[in-house]
């Protein structure tokens, strides 16, 4: 397995009281959770999507990124610098937005050490890692500046002038325009390929092996991935990372963009 991308909950279990990475809890909670019911891994820090990991939805779609001066200081104030290795997770599997944290600490902002829990909490549990009742607090503030790459993402005007091929990562029943429980149009971005994330992931919830992931992911030139607004697009970019290919740009606002321009076309149906 990729080592620099995942890491096992045993690897962690030990590294908490030594190599003491960063972990971040990227969960997105439902609304009849109650707080008092939510648990953590030990040393955990909160890291929201929508607080820390984007910007308001309007310009750009649900999720857009948050500036790189916001992200900047997201970071400084939790402490991160390339020093000390990063730790991300959430409760599936990375499909929500531990991906989304991964791709936009390592692939966005160049820290060369952002690994996903493999397996998220349910794996933790599994290997018989404790949980807490709450998460932990910064410790200190870092100065990082990163180096941002934005050739990692595609814009919307990239894509309509450059072309390549597009990944889809939502289910197939919203890239066929079945349903569409988020977005107020159905379909899918003419051309593109469905691969549901979903399909990363083994029944326990960890990665698939690399060389199962390198035959079953779909291949092109200028490779872009995007799903509904930018999140478990992530977990595609990640499992192409594990199986050791080349990484697909993110089309950050992706469907939830894609709708907003009416003369945008839209298809419907496998093709």
């Amino acid at each position: 397995m990729n080592a620099s991308v995942l890491v096992t909950a045993e690897a962690l279990r030990e590294s908490l009281g030594a190599e003491r990475p960063l972990v971040f809890d990227c969960r997105v909670f439902r609304g009849d959770e109650k707080l008092e019911d939510r648990r953590y891994l030990p040393q955990s820090m909160a890291l929201d999507l929508e607080r820390d990991l984007s910007a308001e939805p309007g310009e750009g779609g649900r999720h857009p990124l948050p500036s790189q001066k916001d992200f900047t200081a997201t970071l400084q104030s939790l402490g991160v610098s390339p020093e000390r290795p990063v730790v991300v997770y959430d409760d599936s599997g990375g499909q929500l937005a531990g991906a989304r944290a991964w791709w936009m600490i390592a692939c966005w902002a160049g820290h060369s050490d952002v690994r996903v829990l493999d397996g998220g909490l349910a794996g933790w549990q599994m290997a018989g890692g404790e949980l807490v009742k709450a998460p932990v607090e910064p410790e200190n503030q870092s100065r990082w500046e990163p180096s941002f790459n934005d050739d990692a993402r595609a814009s919307v005007e990239g894509l309509l002038e450059q072309g390549g091929q597009l990944v889809d990562a939502r289910a197939a029943t919203r890239f066929r325009g079945d349903e569409e429980p988020l977005d107020p149009v159905a379909g899918h971005i003419p051309g593109a390929m469905c691969r549901p994330c979903t399909q990363n992931l083994e029944t326990s919830g960890r990665f698939k092996s690399p060389r199962q992931l390198a035959d079953e992911l779909p291949k092109g030139d200028a490779l872009t991935a995007y799903c509904g607004s930018g999140v478990t697009a992530c977990h595609n970019i990640l499992a192409y990372a594990v199986a050791g290919l080349p990484l697909p740009r993110l089309y950050v606002g992706s469907w939830s963009d894609w709708i907003r321009d009416p003369s945008r076309p839209i298809a419907t149906g496998d093709a």
